[in-house]
């Protein structure tokens, strides 16, 4: 199967190689008519810039694909990273795992070092800021350039693999309700993360479907990340009298579910005799947290996997194959952290 070069591409748009160049270095010189006819033909002929050229089976040089994620530390995220590693094994793959330390100016840099460096594709967990450009994704896009999402991303047509996360809050928040519980706040993470939006979405609509009404109070934002989720339960409950603490907490991760765990300690509320705690993920310690945790596993491994075969299977097309959104189910696991008040 012949690789298809600059020169294809310019000389089915009527183009010089420089103008193809200038429209791939997203640079200003090229007319946008001229640019839209180029990236059109780009798309259509499955074109890739030299740095991202597909290797042809039997090549004789190294494949390799790049994940990014957003901290190293967490082992939701080295479970997906396993998975991942265990498929491209498979298909003769080498994976590259980096990390953006949760910083979009680092994820931006990354995704052009891979494509630069032909690296053949890459797993990303994108890192939102709200006002963050989102430009490095289109560039990808523009030429052409496989990557999977491990999230959603407002305005990218892209191929995801994700859990159903308004589901599996939907089922803890029930779980809760159902066991009693009137008085249930939800710990909020990252504020643009789809997965925090679609988490307090699931904490809205178990509460739709019961006699409780929800109001915006009981939407906490205290971020995923262990210090700031620890100041910031310590700080909402600074002011709070005992009759007016909630009897449950939803939390958006395992490692918040630790920090609010350990800054409930230090302020004398017991888990889950005051204060019934669940977490998200069930990453592998959750279960021997002071209290094992009550949470909800997420498919980790089986995540990974999945991105790298959509990954590996549009690297190795000769055609642009149509994005995928895979949504993959959780199981609520019920440990000591939670308590029944209606027995």
């Amino acid at each position: 199967m012949k690789r298809i070069t600059i020169e294809d591409v310019a000389k089915k748009a009527g183009v010089s190689k420089g103008t193809v160049s200038a429209v791939i270095n997203a640079k200003d010189s090229v007319k946008p008519e001229t640019r839209d006819q180029i990236l059109e033909i780009m798309r259509a002929l499955n074109f890739r810039p030299k740095g991202v050229a597909r290797n042809l089976k039997n090549g004789g040089q190294e494949k390799s694909i790049g994940i990014i994620i957003k901290d190293l530390n967490y082992p939701f995220y080295t479970s997906i990273a396993t998975g991942a590693k265990e498929y491209a094994d498979s298909k003769g793959y080498s994976v590259i795992v980096t990390n953006s330390e949760d910083n979009h100016e680092y994820e931006e840099k990354l995704t052009h070092l891979f494509s630069a460096k032909d690296i053949k594709g890459t797993i990303i967990a994108p890192t939102l800021e709200g006002t963050a450009e989102i430009e490095h994704l289109f560039k990808l896009k523009r030429i052409n350039y496989p990557f999977v999402l491990l999230e959603d991303v407002k305005g990218i047509q892209a191929n995801v693999v994700a859990i159903d996360n308004l589901k599996a809050i939907k089922k803890a928040v029930k779980y809760l309700i159902n066991s009693g519980h009137t008085k249930i706040v939800h710990f909020a993470g990252p504020p643009h993360s789809s997965h925090t939006l679609e988490r307090i979405e699931g904490f809205r609509h178990a509460f739709s479907e019961s006699t409780l009404v929800f109001n915006k109070e009981m939407i906490v934002p205290i971020g995923s990340h262990y210090e700031e989720s620890f100041n910031k339960t310590k700080e909402y409950f600074k002011n709070k009298r005992k009759e007016d603490y909630p009897t449950a907490i939803v939390c958006f991760n395992d490692q918040q579910a630790l920090a609010v765990m350990t800054a409930l300690k230090e302020l004398s509320i017991r888990v889950p005799a005051d204060i019934s705690i669940i977490g998200n993920d069930d990453i592998y310690y959750a279960r021997i947290y002071p209290v094992p945790l009550t949470t909800i596993r997420a498919p980790q491994h089986q995540i990974g996997k999945k991105a790298a075969e959509i990954l590996i299977r549009n690297i190795e097309s000769a055609t642009l194959l149509p994005t995928e959104r895979v949504v993959l189910e959780t199981e609520f696991i019920i440990r000591e952290s939670s308590r029944v008040l209606n027995d």
